[in-house]
């Protein structure tokens, strides 16, 4: 069955090199995001690798008024729908510590408005019976970090809604992905210093599609993070909080 992926935050350097990669598997696409010129030359690109379907839709996962018109879309199309979250947005740590409303766009940006959306189209997929939930979480929801600590609350309360939409949707024969990228190379991540084991987005996007044929349920990626990220979780807390990370 044809699959057609919907991918919010269609705009991110992720989200265009998985949507290159969908296309040259022969999937459609759907680029959900804010700036439509830039996802209608997207979408061009995609049908010229070779997407059967390749178009560009209003997204914003802060105003819920563009789901539902996304939605009907999806339940227009022949085939089969499947679902990848690439939104999110991560302000200076110590901007949002200036100006404490800053949290509500986060939380909105990252979890909530994600959220929202699948929570609406979860029966569309239900219905189908099969189809893919991508959602792209992130390392710093492991544990609270000085540096990012409101980013990865909200990336923490993502991947739980994850793991809950995951046994859910389960029954029904759809599989839920949580990934967990560490630093990429993107626009949310330029101008910063110090970051260990940059990666570039098409390689999140290789293990992204190696763990949506393998069913894999969570991956870090790269996956050097794994280990990072296990020894971190296990640092005790009275010393945690003392180290400048």
């Amino acid at each position: 069955m044809k699959t057609t992926w919907i991918i919010l935050g269609g705009t991110s350097t992720m989200a265009r090199a998985f949507a290159r990669k969908a296309a040259e598997r022969g999937e459609g696409v759907i680029l959900a995001g804010r700036e439509m010129d830039d996802l209608k030359a997207t979408a061009t690109d995609c049908g010229l690798r070779g997407a059967p379907h390749a178009e560009a839709a209003a997204f914003d996962a802060r105003d819920a008024d563009t789901f539902s018109k996304l939605i009907s879309r999806a339940k227009s199309l022949e085939g089969s729908i499947s679902v990848a979250v690439f939104v999110g947005s991560m302000p200076p740590q110590e901007a949002i510590d200036a100006d404490p409303s800053l949290i509500d766009g986060v939380v909105m940006d990252n979890f909530t408005g994600p959220a929202r959306f699948l929570t609406a189209i979860a029966p569309v997929l239900e219905d189908q019976g099969g189809g893919t939930v991508v959602g792209v979480g992130s390392v710093a929801g492991d544990r609270g970090r000085l540096g990012n600590y409101v980013y990865g609350a909200a990336k923490a309360g993502f991947h739980t809604y994850l793991s809950g939409l995951r046994n859910r949707l389960g029954r029904s024969g759809v599989h839920v992905v949580t990934v967990k990228p560490g630093t990429v190379d993107t626009a949310m991540t330029w101008g910063l210093d110090k970051l260990p084991f940059l990666a570039q987005p098409e390689k999140i996007v290789s293990d992204i599609f190696r763990a949506v044929d393998k069913k894999k349920n969570v991956i870090y990626t790269p996956l050097i993070w794994w280990p990072v990220m296990t020894v971190i979780r296990l640092i005790p807390e009275p010393i945690f909080k003392k180290m400048q990370i």
